[in-house]
C-alpha cells in the first residue's frame, strides 16, 4: 500500500522557520530521522520510506502554499495513490501551539492550501493532520503572524510537538484514521 505524505509550507529560507511552514518541518524531521533524504522532483522535494509494509511518499511542494493543489494531484496521480491515502499537514491557527487535529476530511477552514488541494482533487474529502500554531497575534495582524518565525518557548517545545505529529502520522499509516484520531487528537 502507497500513501502520500504532504507537508505544506513556502519554499525559500525567508520561510524556513515559519509558523506556516510546520508541515514542511514535520517531514524534515521524520526524514532525519529516518536516515532518508530529498531529492527536488516535479512539482516539489520527494523522498520515499517504509514504513513496515507500507510505501511511503513525502512531499514538500514547491508551488508555494496556495498552489499546493497541483503537487499534490501529479503525485497522486503518478504514484496511483487513493484520495484516503493521502495527509496533509498543516498549521492551523485555530488551534493552541502543538496540538494535533487529524480529520478524515472537512472544510478549508480559510486556509488557501487546503483550498487549493480540494480544487485540485476535486473533492474535501482527504484525511488531514492539523498542527496548531496559536492565533497570538493582534486584529489584522494574522499573515505576519502566520509568516513570522515561533517564539522562544516554541522553538524550545518544537521538537516534542513535532515528534508528536510524527508519531500520529504513523498511526494514520498503519492503523487507519480512526485509531489515529483517538489516539491523537486533543492530546
Amino acid at each position: 500500500m502507497k500513501y502520500l505524505i504532504v507537508g505544506l509550507g513556502n519554499i525559500g529560507d525567508e520561510y524556513r522557520n515559519t509558523r506556516h511552514n510546520i508541515g514542511f518541518m514535520i517531514l524534515d524531521a521524520l526524514a532525519e530521522a529516518s536516515n532518508i533524504s530529498f531529492s527536488t522532483e516535479r512539482y516539489g522535494d520527494v523522498a520515499r520510506m517504509r514504513l513496515k509494509n507500507k510505501q511511503l511518499v513525502l512531499l514538500k511542494p514547491s508551488t508555494y502554499m496556495n498552489l499546493s493543489g497541483n503537487a499534490v494531484r501529479y503525485w497522486k496521480e503518478k504514484e496511483g495513490i487513493a484520495t484516503d491515502h493521502i495527509l496533509v499537514l498543516v498549521d492551523d491557527i485555530a488551534l493552541p501551539f502543538g496540538a494535533i487535529r487529524l480529520k478524515p476530511s472537512g472544510s478549508d477552514a480559510g486556509h488557501n492550501g487546503l483550498k487549493n488541494i480540494a480544487q485540485m482533487l476535486g473533492t474535501q474529502t482527504y484525511p488531514r493532520l492539523r498542527f496548531g500554531i496559536g492565533n497570538d497575534y493582534a486584529r489584522g495582524c494574522q499573515v505576519d503572524y502566520v509568516l513570522g518565525n515561533f517564539t522562544l518557548d516554541q522553538r524550545q517545545q518544537l521538537p516534542v510537538r513535532i515528534g508528536h505529529a510524527i508519531d500520529a502520522m504513523k498511526e494514520f499509516v498503519l492503523a487507519g484514521i480512526g485509531n489515529a484520531m483517538c489516539n491523537y487528537n486533543n492530546k
